[in-house]
């Protein structure tokens, strides 16, 4: 497997639960505190904690502490496993394409 299908595969397990998708929605519009996460997918802080573990182990995150509050943690989205994953997702698109337009070529001939 090579590196780059590994990345895709972390990404696409990370993001199988409904928890984490709604987070990283929400991460989408602008970094959030763990806390407002929680609360914002209806999970208790432990829960959220380990949904972010398992986004931060695929690299889908960031957190931060800020200098004012180490308790406090910022979490922030990285592109870099999106873009991998839309990279995968248009190679599919164009092999699934190019075999539509081979079958429809198929039975349109006799």
């Amino acid at each position: 497997m090579t590196a780059h299908a590994a990345a895709v595969d972390r990404t696409l397990a990370a993001l199988a639960d409904p928890v984490r998708r709604r987070s990283v929605e929400l991460l989408a519009e602008h970094p959030h505190r763990a806390g407002e996460l929680a609360a914002a997918v209806g999970v208790s802080p432990p829960v959220m904690s380990r949904h972010l573990r398992v986004l931060r182990d695929a690299q889908l995150v960031d957190e931060e502490h800020p200098q004012f509050d180490a308790r406090v943690r910022i979490i922030s989205l990285r592109p870099q496993p999106m873009d991998a994953l839309k990279a995968w997702l248009a190679d599919a698109e164009t092999g699934w394409s190019e075999q539509l337009a081979a079958f429809k070529a198929h039975v349109e001939h006799p």
